[in-house]
């Protein structure tokens, strides 16, 4: 997998790839270790299938459950994340699905490596081989084609950039279940506890910016701006982060570049940060509103009040109160491992894992029951 991967990363600048989606691409003995962990959390967790959700005993005698069943066949479509290969695989696995795995070019070598040891697995413990299959040709025309075979796929869920997943939800004839651009905001209240807010910004910006739930804007109340702003600049400055700032957070913070209206709405996946001053929580919440994409939002402040509202009136697949944005991630929340993070309001919202790889079908038990 390492031979194959370094292949694959050697090869990558050539499809016009940033430094962001390199990392995702770049396998190492620590990440093929943490990728192993995960299959064996993902073993460890609890079957969700034959789960009974809800029963009853009707008044007429009908004895009803609603029990969780798999959804059939899963089509995943992904770019740059080879890792994606084994988690999604495995939780299809779990959950009674069949996989087709779709991969991007620049991983074409890894994701063969890394299928071809999962089919092996397969083998040993008894299951079809089949039961989790790679879509190995990198013609864009597969895709499509697959995307319009809903008698054959139950669900498609692509991950990726924003342009594979606007592809997928157009062309698609079965179900999608997609998120948007992870645009995920920090808001730092006028009650916030400064120290914490350096550190969960730092964090949330700098500890792996190529991801979907690093943070690309900071709000800040102005009641602390003048006190926060200076020692979030400068600790953040020295991680590398590229700084954008309104007006108002320029006044305070100088070295910060102008934000163009651009930035409100960018997920950089880089180490760039939008930053804007706000007069109250009101104007937190309808800057998210505006230019959120549904994906994480945080507040970090010491009022109950405060998170309990931000809570309540922001829209989003997880909103966290004073810890960093990162951790809306199915691994981190106890999922073991995650499909994808979902913004859609579908059955599924925020990290995917086995339970929402499933549906449910109503069993109905009756002794000669007719309907009258």
């Amino acid at each position: 997998m390492l031979a194959a991967n370094a292949r694959d990363v050697e090869a990558a600048p050539a499809f016009g790839i940033d430094a962001a989606e390199i990392d995702r691409l770049r396998l190492d003995e620590a990440r093929i270790e943490k990728v192993a962990r995960g299959l064996v959390e993902i073993a460890a967790l609890p079957d969700p299938l034959g789960e009974t959700t809800t029963s009853s005993r009707r008044p007429n005698g009908l004895e009803v459950s609603q029990i969780r069943v798999p959804m059939g066949v899963v089509f995943m479509i992904y770019e740059s994340r080879p890792d994606v290969t084994a988690d999604a695989a495995a939780l299809c696995v779990k959950s009674g699905n069949a996989s087709i795995l779709r991969g991007g070019k620049e991983a074409l070598h890894t994701n063969r490596a890394i299928h071809a040891v999962l089919s092996d697995c397969l083998d040993e413990v008894g299951l079809p081989r089949d039961a989790t299959q790679l879509v190995a040709t990198t013609d864009r025309d597969a895709v499509g084609l697959l995307l319009g075979l809903p008698q054959f796929i139950d669900l498609a869920i692509p991950r990726g950039g924003e342009g594979l997943i606007r592809r997928v939800a157009a062309e698609a004839k079965m179900p999608v279940l997609k998120h948007d651009r992870g645009n995920c905001h920090l808001y730092v209240d006028a009650s916030a506890d400064l120290d914490a807010a350096v550190a969960i910004i730092l964090n949330a910006k700098t500890q792996r910016p190529g991801v979907c739930n690093a943070a690309e804007t900071l709000l800040v109340h102005r009641e602390i701006a003048d006190a926060f702003l200076p020692r979030a600049v400068e600790t953040l400055r020295a991680a590398g982060v590229e700084l954008r700032g309104d007006a108002r957070a320029r006044a305070i913070a100088p070295l910060m570049k102008p934000a163009s209206a651009d930035d409100w709405d960018a997920e950089y996946l880089a180490l760039i940060l939008a930053v804007a001053v706000v007069d109250t929580l009101d104007d937190a919440v309808a800057h998210i509103e505006r230019h959120g994409s549904g994906h994480t939002e945080a507040i970090v402040t010491r009022s109950l009040d405060a998170a309990r509202r931000f809570v309540a009136e922001v829209d989003s697949s997880a909103v966290v109160v004073n810890a960093s944005t990162r951790f809306n991630d199915g691994g981190q929340l106890g999922l073991g491992a995650e499909i994808g993070i979902s913004t859609s309001k579908f059955h599924a919202r925020g990290p995917c894992g086995l339970r929402e790889l499933t549906t449910t079908k109503w069993v109905i038990y009756g002794d000669g029951h007719i309907r009258t």
